[in-house]
């Protein structure tokens, strides 16, 4: 099973800061900020670094609010609030950065209101769903419950 970490990474002026996939072939997209964790690392360690290496990022990484099991691959998404980023390509690394047919990665900060967010595509569709329908019925994402119980330290 292959771990990933993703951040629901909102800025100071209530956006949601996402990458924008561009490749051959498909359709643009978006996912939220984050990736694999590293054999020893924490989750909270690897989200802190796929940050750095992502969008030049330093955050303060809040709740566990979704885990999404899917096609052997588990995600764990975090609320985080974004203290400084980068969309400038200069300031991000990674292999995602240096292999051109991984397509392009562009870093976006989208109103986080249901109407912008329903126009860039966000996936995977689940999480989508789940984020879209608490936007809907006005929850306050800082009320969501945290999910950091025991299942999340397994990495």
């Amino acid at each position: 099973m292959t771990i990933r970490v993703r951040a629901l990474l909102i800025t100071p002026d209530n956006n949601l800061v996402t990458i924008r996939r561009t490749r051959s072939g498909q359709d643009p997209y978006s996912v939220l900020p984050g990736g694999g964790v590293e054999q020893g690392e924490d989750l909270h360690a690897a989200l802190t670094r796929e940050l750095r290496e992502e969008i030049a990022a330093t955050a303060d990484i809040g709740n566990l609010i979704y885990i999404l099991d899917q096609d052997g691959d588990r995600q764990y998404v975090f609320l985080a609030r974004v203290r400084s980023w980068s969309a400038s390509t200069a300031d991000r690394t990674g292999p995602e950065f240096t292999d051109a047919s991984r397509g392009h990665y562009h870093a976006q900060a989208t109103r986080l209101v249901s109407s912008a967010l329903e126009g860039i595509n966000l996936k995977p569709d689940a999480f989508a769903r789940f984020l879209l329908d608490h936007l809907h019925q006005g929850t306050s994402l800082g009320d969501l419950p945290d999910l950091s119980t025991d299942q999340a330290d397994h990495t």
